[in-house]
């Protein structure tokens, strides 16, 4: 996720996002498939970083892993874990 400042371009930097906890907030969001979840909840659960995990479910999210509805994230399919590591795998090859 990039980060602009406009009159400052200098100042630009990009948040990331490691393997370890973008497969840790996949799993998270399996784990509440029924009811969705939050990003506070998935911080809560896996302990890791604000930005990686708003970084991890931005991804999944343009890659169609995951949707929103009513401010709470639900998988796309049944194997969300599956689909989010493939994509995940994908953008690590190019």
């Amino acid at each position: 996720m990039l980060v602009t400042f406009k009159q400052q371009p200098e100042r630009n930097y990009t948040h990331r996002c490691t393997r370890d906890v973008f497969r840790e907030v996949a799993y998270a969001i399996e784990d509440h498939a029924a009811g969705g979840t939050t990003l506070e909840q998935i911080v809560d659960a896996i302990d890791a970083p604000y930005t990686q995990v708003n970084v991890a479910l931005a991804f999944m999210k343009e890659r169609g892993c995951v949707e929103i509805r009513h401010r709470r994230t639900f998988p796309a399919s049944d194997i969300v874990y599956e689909d989010a590591m493939i994509e995940f795998m994908h953008l690590a090859d190019h």
